[in-house]
């Protein structure tokens, strides 16, 4: 059994043949889909976080209101860019998103990715300390955020305040119980897969990480998430965790499916990214029992508890609910995650 969820990067453009034209669309379609795959069976929705592009970018407005339409559905995200955020105030958008849904909220976190502009967090208000670098201000800012998550007090209350309090230090508002336990770190390295499980966090592993054996990008990543539990358990943590990974796969059975992805076979991809040599997972689109058969070679998603398919929402509700659909009726119970 695999929970199986949807990853949406949430694109949006006014461009001819887009069925996702303005940042309304692409919000309203964003609820409506995670709709349709509750409807299905679905286990999660997830969005994509990206500032200073015509994508999502505040996913918790988002977050909260996919909370109010379902019931069900794991919400989360892959991933929040910590860079870019105040863990303060985080932690009460989080918390207010997380009791909306009845604690559904799944949280992916991360160092973040190349953005649109050149150190774009500098705009929202945030400088690396000295000797920091962005990427360790991002672990800083996860690092508190989880803490604060906790629930313990850590401020001194006014003696004169506008509002009666509790006694002792006081705390972020609203509290989510069992969020602390929701978060996934966005790891593309096995050395941040580590870092993540001595955090106690559950592993978000993408279709990216870095190039570090030269082994096909299944097998690397399969050994990043043996990696991961093995800290894990050295950590000495009183839960099992959470892994995903994320996927293109299209079970081609429509004239309309092989005209978008009917392109042959894929293959991984390496390029440099931040002076890193990177390896791109291929993604999979087949007849159904070719893609099975293609998929039982995959050894991370053989790893993986969580399989978050990616969307291409850009071509609108209907035809991305068909596509999950497709995979829940054709490959699903064949490789036995149903």
């Amino acid at each position: 059994m695999k929970s199986i969820g949807f990853l949406s990067f949430g694109h949006w453009s006014p461009e001819r043949g887009s069925a996702v034209r303005s940042a309304a669309d692409v919000l309203t379609q964003s609820i409506e889909l995670a709709v349709r795959a509750e409807a299905l069976g679905i286990d999660g929705a997830y969005y994509r976080v990206h500032h200073y592009a015509r994508q999502l970018a505040s996913p918790f407005p988002l977050l909260a209101a996919v909370g109010a339409r379902t019931s069900k559905i794991e919400i989360g995200t892959g991933v929040i860019d910590m860079r870019y955020e105040n863990p303060l105030y985080m932690v009460e958008d989080a918390g207010a998103a997380d009791l909306i849904s009845g604690g559904r909220l799944q949280l992916g976190i991360s160092r973040g990715s190349p953005e649109q502009v050149i150190d774009g967090w500098r705009h929202f208000g945030h400088q690396p300390a000295e000797g920091e670098s962005p990427a360790d201000m991002a672990r800083r800012h996860a690092q508190v955020f989880l803490h604060l998550l906790e629930g313990e007090g850590f401020a001194e209350p006014n003696p004169n305040p506008m509002f009666p309090n509790p006694p002792g230090l006081l705390r972020l508002e609203p509290h989510a119980p069992g969020l602390r336990d929701r978060i996934w770190w966005g790891a593309g390295s096995d050395a941040t897969a580590r870092w993540a499980a001595e955090m106690g966090m559950n592993l978000q592993s993408s279709t990216l990480k870095d190039d570090e054996t030269g082994e096909p990008f299944h097998i690397q990543q399969a050994k990043q998430i043996r990696a991961y539990r093995a800290a894990w358990r050295a950590a000495g943590h009183d839960r099992e965790p959470r892994v995903s990974v994320s996927r293109s796969i299209f079970a081609l059975t429509t004239d309309m499916d092989r005209r978008y992805f009917g392109r042959g076979k894929e293959s991984d991809q390496v390029g440099f990214i931040d002076q890193t040599r990177s390896i791109f997972g291929r993604g999979y689109a087949a007849e159904p029992d070719k893609l099975i058969d293609d998929l039982r070679q995959d050894e991370a998603i053989a790893e993986a508890d969580t399989l978050l398919l990616t969307v291409p929402n850009m071509l609108g509700v209907d035809y991305n609910a068909h596509v999950l659909e497709s995979i829940m009726t054709h490959v699903a119970p064949a490789m036995g995650w149903r």
